[in-house]
């Protein structure tokens, strides 16, 4: 069992929660997969879950799930993500120093503000 499953073996329901079938991975050369977190787009109204180790940096699993939800965005920068509620300034840190645990949900946001019509 791994510590994206509960007891049972089935995966975290904030796992399974309205994400796209496929998992992706980012990790770092040698890491193996431990951690599960989710990643949500405003702009795609759509999630994904990343495989990924408490290592892995927040940059590098903003790319993999940009690439995947948002694929016609060519300036990852253009970006921000957030973990509860707060931007993660500085994106070259890990998922365990920025704060993320196993599970955890980052949003992808975009930081240009868009007037209301």
């Amino acid at each position: 069992m791994s510590d994206s499953q509960n007891s049972a073996g089935t995966p975290r329901f904030v796992n399974q929660l309205r994400v796209r079938p496929e998992v992706l991975r980012a990790l770092p050369v040698g890491a193996a997969a431990s951690w599960t977190v989710r990643v949500q787009a405003a702009d795609a109204w759509d999630a994904v879950r990343v495989e990924c180790a408490p290592e892995s940096t927040v940059r590098d699993v903003k790319r993999v799930a940009m690439a995947n939800l948002l694929p016609d965005v060519a300036e990852t920068d253009a970006y921000l993500v957030k973990l509860r509620g707060a931007e993660v300034e500085n994106e070259g840190v890990s998922l365990r120093s920025a704060g993320a645990l196993d599970a955890s949900t980052f949003f992808l946001t975009s930081r240009r503000r868009r007037p209301l019509k």
